[in-house]
């Protein structure tokens, strides 16, 4: 057998692909902070989508209940094969996102790293479920958050002087959506991304997230991680003043608004018990103070 067949039989092969498109059934609508946003310019948005239903795909992969840790590992090589390579693979929708980021890559110059890395993230939560420290969280959120930043700000040519920012802002992001989602990912998933040893440290075991409520101790290490938080939003308040690009100027100072607030909200009040989620205030307000950027 020939490389090349043997490369279209690799990628065709049911033991890597399955036999149907893995959905959790979320959209942009679904997210916190959609990459899709309207202050994309309309230039660019196609590229931007083709990324987030990437994005989307893979991490419905990690997800998905039905599938093994091996069978989530196969699928996820072969989706990198696609968006990395002129390659061969099945006509469906879920690998066809692979095969447009592919392209789209191919026509603006984005580094082919910011779909790789998050495939990197996503391998890990094929096999890692639990998290020992505050520095294993953060290598995880380089890879599972930071690379959308980091697509964003190379799709509109900006320089490396925003990144470090960038990465601050998504790995605040990133946090917060664990913190939000700390409950069910546990139930779900069995996964928990708060580190085991602040846990230990104030007395929390993992299962005190299945909780109806949040006990005093766990309040602490939420306070602890939003503390961390805090610190990086500070970070990621230069963001939109080193942004060039003025619709992605506006839409990053949008984003630090919201991470602060949903910060803020997540101290006040208690995800075991009910969702927390931004308010339509929240947003509004974020929107409005955040116009001085776009001048």
């Amino acid at each position: 057998m020939t490389a090349a067949k043997q490369s279209k039989s690799y990628l065709y092969d049911s033991s890597l692909w399955g036999d149907k498109d893995v959905s959790s059934g979320k959209a942009a609508k679904d997210e916190n902070f959609p990459v899709g946003s309207l202050l994309i310019s309309r230039q660019l948005r196609p590229h931007v989508q083709a990324y987030y239903d990437f994005a989307r795909v893979i991490d419905d992969i990690a997800d998905a209940e039905t599938l093994s840790s091996e069978e989530k590992i196969n699928r996820l090589n072969a989706m990198e094969t696609v968006v990395c390579k002129d390659v061969p693979a099945p006509d469906r929708a879920d690998v066809l996102t692979a095969r447009y980021l592919y392209n789209s890559f191919i026509e603006t110059g984005v580094p082919v790293d910011t779909a790789t890395d998050l495939l990197i993230a996503f391998r890990q939560d094929a096999v890692k479920n639990r998290y020992e420290t505050m520095d294993e969280l953060m290598q995880y959120c380089c890879y599972s958050a930071n690379p959308v930043g980091r697509f964003l700000l190379h799709l509109h040519k900006e320089g490396p002087d925003t990144f470090p920012a960038s990465d601050a802002l998504c790995t605040s992001l990133q946090i917060l959506n664990h913190l939000q989602d700390c409950k069910t990912d546990l139930i779900k998933l069995d996964r928990c991304y708060i580190p085991l040893e602040l846990m230990k440290k104030y007395n929390v075991k993992v299962e005190d997230l299945l909780a109806p409520q949040m006990s005093f101790s766990l309040r602490k290490v939420f306070h602890v991680l939003l503390d961390h938080v805090d610190v990086l939003n500070r970070e990621a308040e230069f963001l939109p003043r080193l942004t060039q690009d003025r619709r992605l100027r506006l839409e990053a100072a949008v984003i630090v608004y919201l991470a602060k607030f949903l910060a803020q909200r997540l101290r006040n009040e208690d995800p075991l018990a009910a969702d927390v989620k931004l308010s339509k205030k929240n947003v509004l307000y974020s929107v409005l103070k955040s116009f001085r950027y776009f001048m």
